[in-house]
């Protein structure tokens, strides 16, 4: 059966951004949808931890290869790193404002991304039939050049949206119709 996983950034919750509307979205259309809790700040958040939460998933066999993934901010390089070190194929991945190896957020932003970072992100295409990464060239918190070059160096389909900073709720996306035509 066809599900999605809508997973959140850093210091982020399944209830911030545009997460909970895209949640109710999918759930509307009658189909399964998961928003995992993933612990969050310094000395929680981190790839290990997060990886349990996900695996937990993945041995209940929720994630398979009808499954979509929908990720914002680091999400996208993690679920990328987590779906290659576990061989595990799904359907598609939809990233939103996706970056890897990117530091100068500020201190609690880069100690807990870092090790969410990894070097063989081009390997996730295996593991996806669809890549689909969503940017904007304003972000306050990731620069453009590297949410283009991680677009750059997995997608099969670019989607840039103009001056839509992080393209969160902070930005005025409590909402993101435009990912609706990619599920």
């Amino acid at each position: 059966m066809q599900n999605y996983f809508i997973i959140h950034g850093s210091f982020s919750t399944p209830y911030s951004n545009w997460l909970p509307w895209l949640h109710d979205f999918i759930q509307g259309e009658g189909k399964q949808v998961y928003v995992p809790n993933f612990p969050i700040g310094v000395g929680l958040q981190n790839y290990e931890n997060w990886s349990k939460l996900l695996k937990y998933y993945v041995d209940l066999g929720l994630i398979n290869e009808q499954t979509t993934i929908i990720g914002h901010s680091i999400a996208p390089v993690f679920i990328a790193k987590f779906l290659t070190e576990n061989k595990c194929k799904v359907k598609k991945l939809i990233f939103v404002c996706g970056f890897n190896h990117y530091f100068g957020i500020n201190k609690e932003y880069d100690s807990v991304n870092q090790s969410m970072y990894f070097d063989k992100l081009a390997d996730v295409k295996r593991y996806a039939n669809e890549i689909i990464c969503f940017y904007s060239d304003n972000d306050p918190y990731v620069k453009q050049e590297a949410e283009k070059d991680f677009a750059d160096t997995i997608a099969t389909e670019q989607v840039f949206l103009p001056n839509a900073g992080h393209i969160n709720s902070e930005s005025g996306f409590d909402t993101l119709e435009e990912l609706v035509q990619y599920l």
